[in-house]
């Protein structure tokens, strides 16, 4: 079913973004809560000014996001960490100190979940993730070095 989303809903969509959902969790949830309307052709023209806005606005976003992962490939973020003597890290490196290492180092702003890592980063080294934003994927290189 076609609804225009009456408020922002996390995981779903943001106020005035028509989307498609299923009958049941429009008919359920959003309908009865008021946080959606159902897209009939008189809604439609109703919010047709809004809705393109929102259009135009979703696609800058998608831009920006596009232009935040090309700025993102072929760098590197490098780390200085406390090791042991077999270059074990005491404290492993994740996805979220990657996004503020990149936010203080590369001045480039990300979310948590556009980058993936095979596993934590748990030793000293160079490490490759993943930063895929807007459909659009990049490597990004992660060098560990001991702090002396």
């Amino acid at each position: 079913m076609e609804v225009l989303l009456l408020q922002d809903i996390p995981g779903i969509g943001k106020k005035n973004d028509l989307l498609m959902v299923g009958d049941g969790y429009a008919l359920n949830c959003l309908l009865p809560r008021r946080q959606a309307l159902i897209a009939t052709p008189t809604v439609r023209k109703r919010y047709a000014d809004v809705i393109k806005r929102r259009a135009l606005e979703r696609q800058s976003e998608i831009e920006s996001k596009q232009s935040a992962a090309a700025a993102v490939a072929g760098k590197k973020v490098t780390f200085m960490r406390k090791a042991t003597k077999t270059g074990k890290l005491y404290a492993a490196i994740t996805e979220k100190i990657i996004v503020d290492a990149l936010k203080e180092q590369l001045k480039i702003d990300l979310e948590e979940t556009s980058i993936s890592l095979p596993e934590q980063i748990k030793a000293l080294g160079k490490f490759v993730a993943s930063v895929e934003v807007a459909g659009r994927k990049e490597d990004l290189t992660v060098q560990v070095d001991q702090e002396k």
